[in-house]
């Protein structure tokens, strides 16, 4: 199969178009034919080891590989076609449409993938392209796990802080659709994306540091490393919850000890899945997706990530075009 393989940390560059031979699923798997693969942000990270919040470099390291990755083959939320199935699975049938990701195993940027039959897998969205649903599973499992988390009630008003990469876009559109009102926060070029999503609200950080605006806000959904996470938590209204998806030690340590600061991951479940296919096909989360790139121009796709310029999503078609 064809397959975007890295065998060296490094710059885009590193990444290349092969051959590769094809995984073959257990008895308790599936074989996913792949349609498309979002390249997300932790897919940079791990092609140069290189990742905004320090503290879990050396585990990280050990468990990726020390001197080069031990998997080749990147990308953790896709969507595609069930090829096969083992033996003993019984949640899936060859021909079915599903998007989801497959966890640490990544494999997503190669024509075929396996994972185990619990992995968080669900039919895809009818009313979305492979490509705009390889776009949903990271952003959208994230950013429900915490505006579920942050327990929004209609007419709350929300902060948004990085709302314009996958998962604060999501968390726009889910947060507005649980009734609340969203100001955003991010660059100016980001804007109109934002409010076309649902922000009512938008501040461009280049311009003004939302933190010495007086405002203040029921919560706080932070998703920018290295942010004032105090100055950000002293924005909250008497009852007011700070999340942050992006932690440092310094939040880690203070969520232990605060009732206002909520810092958990998002356990990815296949029941989330279904809940944001129902939400997309109710109309209340739309498609992200920037651009989508074929497999030769991944190194291509991986840089539109880094420059942080993009208004959604970055898509690398897999294999044939839809």
């Amino acid at each position: 199969m064809k397959a975007v393989v890295y065998t060296r940390y490094g710059e885009p560059d590193v990444l290349h178009l092969t051959e590769v031979p094809a995984p073959v699923p257990g008895e308790r798997e599936i074989l996913i034919r792949v349609r498309a693969a979002e390249a997300t942000k932790s897919d940079c990270e791990l092609r140069a080891f290189r990742f905004a919040v320090k503290w879990f470099w050396l585990p990280l390291r050990i468990a990726v590989g020390i001197r080069r990755p031990r998997r080749h083959i990147l990308g953790g939320y896709f969507a595609g076609e069930v090829v096969s199935v083992g033996g003993r699975v019984t949640r899936f049938a060859a021909g079915d449409p599903v998007y989801g990701g497959s966890g640490l195993r990544l494999g997503g940027y190669g024509e075929y993938v396996v994972v185990p039959e619990d992995a968080a897998i669900a039919p895809k969205p009818r009313t979305m392209t492979f490509a705009e649903a390889a776009a949903v599973p990271l952003g959208g499992l994230n950013a429900l796990h915490f505006m579920r988390r942050a327990g929004i009630e209609p007419g709350e008003r929300v902060l948004i802080n990085g709302a314009g990469g996958s998962i604060g876009a999501h968390a726009v559109q889910i947060a507005r659709s649980m009734g609340a009102h969203v100001t955003a926060v991010d660059h100016a070029i980001k804007e109109e994306f934002v409010r076309s999503l649902g922000a009512s609200d938008f501040i461009d950080y280049t311009t003004v540091d939302v933190t010495t605006t007086g405002r203040r806000f029921d919560v706080v959904f932070d998703m920018v490393a290295g942010s004032s996470h105090g100055r950000l938590i002293g924005m909250l209204e008497p009852g007011g919850r700070y999340l942050n998806g992006n932690p440092r030690l310094s939040v880690l340590s203070r969520g232990l000890t605060s009732r206002s600061v909520i810092v958990t991951f998002a356990p990815e479940s296949r029941e989330d899945l279904a809940d944001l296919a129902e939400m997309i096909e109710a109309g209340a989360v739309r498609p992200i997706v920037d651009r989508v790139y074929p497999m030769a121009e991944a190194a291509e796709a991986h840089r539109r990530v880094e420059i942080e310029q993009r208004l959604g999503a970055i898509v690398i078609a897999i294999g044939d075009p839809e």
